[in-house]
């Protein structure tokens, strides 16, 4: 046979290759690995690729393997996993088990492999034993209820909102605020709450919304499959709401759904609207404790006022009585005394006219001395004074010398030579000028 009669057309081979994997595995073959790049077509196929994770985060699959789900296969596996209570949902990220015919796609020359089962329990295992570890690290880490040792602020009403923007779960809450009537600040972030990354996300707007300085956290999303909620399960949402410096109240999933975020936040609740309606009923709370003190103080104040007044009345009443009583004694002793007061007034008055008229005698006689006594003393002053009257002295030759300041010189320390002299004698004065002055002791002093 030469070469020619051996050349195979690209279809052939591509017919050859998928007739040996067919032979290879018969019935098919059971396969695990992560979804990637899931979408869905309008005719109803599932595309997506099948990889096996590398070990470090971010590095590229170690394997990967296409897979398509046609529309007849995609009815039977939905059906399959709604008697299994519909709790794996098909999307990016999500680790799955599942059956399928290994086929080589001739037209794109590719191998893929064609889905037709899957195994629910296989995903609900994993996402089991993630959970059980990750709580195993976070209580010997002492990071499980460390954000529930936050204190909780009185007046919450600073709250970060960590959810997706423009959801249901998103909607309900602000209702919630919004009827609560109070002045709430809301600090928003969105982040996708489910698929490839959102961890990463929900752990990155936790950290923003506490550096805002915000006093409560809630990390809410609406309800969903297991493998919808898988992502609050996922250790970086974990670690950030551990280490969230305020409290972090979680509204996950429905009333039968417990996150890991739940067991590890400061307060978990059932659903978002919980989780909104918890930190009104805290700021409420505040307010009709506030009220009730209120209403405790206007209640005492008023019973203080009234015994108060009470008090005030009896002593009024007390004391009225006591200044009646009072000045009715008052009166009685007022007009005993104005009694003895007149009785003693006559008496006085008597002895008071008797002793005037013996003063009045008695001061006459000594007027008449007394005026006798006077004009001797009178006229004994009289010759004194004209004894030292200087007029006389200076008839008799005295004289009265005074220096130019018309002080009296008495002494030769009153003058100095140069100065002048007025001497006063009894027919006038005569002015000199002083050439020397000499002490008793000798010493002179000249012009």
């Amino acid at each position: 046979m030469s070469d020619t009669d051996q050349t195979l057309t690209v279809s052939e081979l591509g017919d050859i290759v998928r007739l040996a994997l067919e032979a290879a595995m018969p019935y098919g073959v059971w396969v695990e690995g992560e979804i990637r790049g899931i979408s869905r077509s309008r005719n109803g196929h599932v595309y997506f690729d099948l990889v096996e994770p590398a070990e470090t985060p971010g590095e590229a699959p170690l394997a990967t393997l296409p897979v398509v789900l046609f529309r007849e296969s995609r009815d039977r596996v939905t059906r399959v996993l709604k008697r299994h209570g519909d709790p794996i949902r098909m999307t990016d990220g999500v680790r799955i088990r599942i059956q399928g015919v290994v086929d080589y796609y001739s037209p794109q020359g590719r191998m893929q492999l064609r889905m037709s089962a899957i195994d629910p329990t296989f995903t609900l295992g994993v996402l089991a034993a993630e959970r059980e570890a990750l709580m195993r690290e976070l209580a010997d880490s002492g990071l499980l209820r460390a954000n529930a040792s936050r204190r909780m602020p009185a007046v919450p009403l600073r709250v970060g909102l960590v959810t997706s923007l423009g959801s249901a779960a998103h909607a309900d809450m602000i209702t919630v605020f919004e009827r609560s009537g109070l002045a709430f600040t809301l600090v928003e972030v969105d982040t996708p709450v489910q698929g490839l990354g959102a961890e990463r996300r929900i752990a990155a707007a936790i950290r923003t919304v506490c550096a805002a300085s915000v006093d409560v956290v809630l990390v809410a999303r609406g309800g969903g499959s297991k493998t919808d909620l898988a992502v609050f399960d996922h250790p970086d949402v974990a670690h950030a709401i551990a280490h969230a410096p305020a409290p972090v109240f979680s509204g996950v999933g429905h009333d039968i759904d417990r996150s890991v975020a739940d067991e590890v936040a400061h307060t978990a609740h059932t659903t978002p609207t919980a989780a909104a309606q918890a930190v009104v009923t805290v700021v409420a709370a505040w307010l009709g404790r506030l009220d009730e003190r209120e209403a405790a103080v206007v209640h005492h104040s008023r019973r203080a006022i009234a015994a108060a007044d009470h008090r005030v009345d009896l002593l009024r009443r007390s004391i009225a009585g006591s200044i009646a009583a009072a000045l009715l004694r008052a009166e009685h002793r007022l007009a005993g005394d104005s009694a003895r007061l007149g009785r003693s007034a006559q008496r006085v008055d008597a002895r008071a006219l008797a002793q005037l008229d013996r003063a009045v005698a008695r001061i006459d006689v000594a007027q008449r001395h007394a005026l006798r006594a006077a004009d001797h003393r009178v006229a004994a002053a009289a010759a004194h004074v004209r004894a030292l009257d200087p007029a006389l002295a200076l008839a008799r030759g005295w004289s009265i010398t005074r220096n130019g300041q018309g002080n009296v010189v008495r002494s030769v320390a009153d003058v100095a030579a140069g100065g002048t002299l007025t001497t006063q004698v009894a027919d006038g004065s005569v002015t000199s000028t002083i050439s020397e002055v000499e002490s008793s002791n000798g010493e002179s002093n000249s012009e």
